[in-house]
């Protein structure tokens, strides 16, 4: 694959998408230590600032990579030119 499509600023955006994705995991797999009032010595994992990170890295690398610009279709293609003779 080749990167020399991106510009300066779609690579800047892949790189944070990747450093907030490796938080992201990062924050969720952590252990979580017991509670006050837990019964057993359970301990979890998770965190909603993990998952909020997680979608926002995902936006992105989809909006870096090129995965929201548009592109018509080849009947819109024709309409425009039609439209323009």
């Amino acid at each position: 694959m080749s990167w020399s499509h991106l510009s300066w600023g779609a690579m800047v955006e892949v790189v944070v998408g990747v450093v907030m994705f490796a938080a992201a995991v990062w924050l969720y797999r952590r252990p979580v230590g017991p509670t006050p009032d837990a019964v057993d010595d359970a301990r979890g994992y998770g965190s909603q600032g993990a998952v909020i990170l997680l979608i926002i890295a995902a936006i992105l690398l989809i909006h870096g990579l090129g995965g929201l610009e548009y592109h018509p279709s080849e009947g819109e293609i024709e309409m425009m030119k039609a439209q323009a003779r």
